[in-house]
Formats: structure tokens, sequence, C-alpha cells
């Protein structure tokens, strides 16, 4: 699944406004993402939107 991020908590060095991202997993209805520091993390899905299943 692809995401792009729309969330405003998280902006700086994890994540770039309005890019689209790989999403790795979906546990427990959380998002594993690659952050832009190269270390993948769990992060709650309304802070993106789907752009590809």
């Amino acid at each position: 699944m692809k995401v792009k991020y729309i969330g405003k908590e998280y902006i700086g060095t994890a994540f770039e406004p309005d890019k689209i991202y790989d999403v790795l997993s979906v546990e427990k209805g959380w998002y594993r993402i690659m952050t832009e520091l190269d270390e993948d993390y769990l992060f709650p899905p309304n802070l993106f939107e789907i752009v590809e299943e």
C-alpha cells in the first residue's frame, strides 16, 4: 500500500509533507513506514491518505 503524509505532528526529519510512502505492514491498524531517517516505526493511519491499495 502507498500512502501520502497529511499530518502535522511528525513534520521535520521524519516525513516530508505530501510525499508518498510505502506501508511495510499494518499492525493492529497502525502503519509501519520507513521514515526519512531510514528507520521504520508504527504510525496512526489518520496522519496519511491512501493513494494506492
